[in-house]
């Protein structure tokens, strides 16, 4: 089978980005053929699959005679490589951008001749599906859902998107619910198949914490080390974790707080680092999935603390790195998060945030949740379960 895989953002820096480049490599590792389109500043390569980039300007008001497109790639809320909203192209550059999805997703079809088209989010790449004769199934990842929301000029294209498409798959209950509710789709087209993760990657292994520290020119002898990992957006709730780290600091002592990735809000969560006298957190930047593994490995505890999180991979993630997780009861994540993995709480309650570290912090969660934890990732959430799935719908569209 030859799957065309068309996203809106690149093979790193994003959730979807994530699962695109996993869905794809699980299908090579399946017997199958794989072709990835996506937005990059430069071609992507070291792959096991094609890729064709289609190629945007870093800068607002580039230069379009190099081949780009002389804006940089729209998101929903943000990534490493771009800050422009959808909300930011005028009329003209909507134009670009919908048409550069479309001339490469139909040359790819008339050149590659794929069986079926596998389009990421109910946006621009299944609106371009939409006008080829040849089935496709589209994901909903979230953010597309609230984009949706949000971008009113662009609902018009993601309802004929959806509305067209031959099944849907959603990565969470919860996001299943709710494009039933915005998109309005005959409830037995959509499909909820969780994200899996990149067994390859997220993985117990031995590593020392301080080396791993050094490497990011950190002390050495932190004897508590919290992780978060995610966009620097509003809607992820860092705020809220270092409010939450003002108390547990007190409580724990010698503690750091670990904040791996990049966005929009770094200088005013540095600001607020500064306002609470945090002396523990660390601002790590964008790191690729490697590192990421491995901070993940020495740290006693993720937390993901969002006010909306679709469906939450980077606490499967760490989970499959023996690490439990502290997360919000939102979203995707109680679906599969609960005691003996980790512990949820409310969200935007920065104090119940702060006990529920402590706490298990204080029982040697890692030690006693952590072995189960890596376990319960392996054999529920592995890309080849989750693949077999996507596979199993593709035979029943064709």
């Amino acid at each position: 089978m030859k799957v065309l895989i068309p996203n809106h953002f690149p093979l790193e820096g994003s959730g979807s980005g994530i699962y695109t480049q996993n869905v794809a490599r699980e299908l090579v590792e399946q017997g199958h053929e794989a072709l990835v389109i996506t937005p990059s500043h430069d071609q992507q390569e070291g792959y096991p699959f094609p890729i064709r980039s289609i190629l945007f300007s870093p800068d607002t008001g580039g230069d379009s005679s190099n081949g780009r497109i002389p804006f940089n790639f729209p998101c929903f809320t943000t990534h490493p490589l771009s800050t422009t909203k959808y909300s930011d192209l005028d009329e003209v550059q909507r134009a670009e951008y919908v048409a550069s999805f479309e001339s490469a997703i139909f040359e790819e079809v008339n050149s590659w001749r794929p069986d079926i088209i596998h389009a990421q989010h109910l946006w621009t790449t299944a609106y371009a599906a939409s006008k080829l004769s040849i089935p496709y199934v589209a994901t909903a990842h979230g953010t597309d859902l609230m984009g949706f929301r949000w971008y009113e000029e662009w609902r018009a294209m993601a309802l004929e998107g959806a509305a067209k498409a031959n099944a849907i798959i959603a990565i969470s209950g919860d996001v299943a619910r709710d494009t039933l509710d915005l998109f309005e789709v005959p409830k037995d087209r959509v499909h909820t198949i969780w994200n899996g993760f990149n067994t390859d990657i997220f993985r117990v292994m031995p590593l020392e914490r301080d080396e791993i520290l050094k490497e990011h020119g950190l002390e050495a002898g932190i004897e508590v080390l919290i992780a978060f990992t995610g966009k620097l957006a509003e809607f992820k709730g860092i705020d809220v974790l270092l409010q939450a780290a003002a108390t547990y600091e007190k409580a724990l002592g010698n503690v750091a707080t670990l904040i791996v990735g990049d966005g929009g809000l770094l200088s005013e969560l540095q600001a607020l680092v500064n306002e609470l006298d945090l002396q523990g957190v660390r601002f790590l930047g964008h790191q690729a999935q490697d590192e990421v593994a491995r901070i993940m490995n020495v740290s006693d505890l993720a937390v993901v603390p969002s006010r909306v999180e679709p469906f939450g991979l980077v606490a499967i993630e760490a989970l499959a790195c023996g690490t439990p997780v502290v997360v919000t009861n939102q979203g995707g994540l109680p679906e599969f998060v609960n005691e003996s993995v980790g512990a949820l709480v409310d969200v935007d309650d920065a104090q119940g945030l702060a006990e529920a570290i402590v706490r298990e912090i204080e029982s040697d969660s890692k030690r006693v949740k952590g072995p189960a934890a890596a376990e319960y990732a392996r054999k529920g959430f592995s890309w080849s379960t989750q693949v077999g799935k996507m596979i199993e719908l593709y035979e029943t569209t064709m």
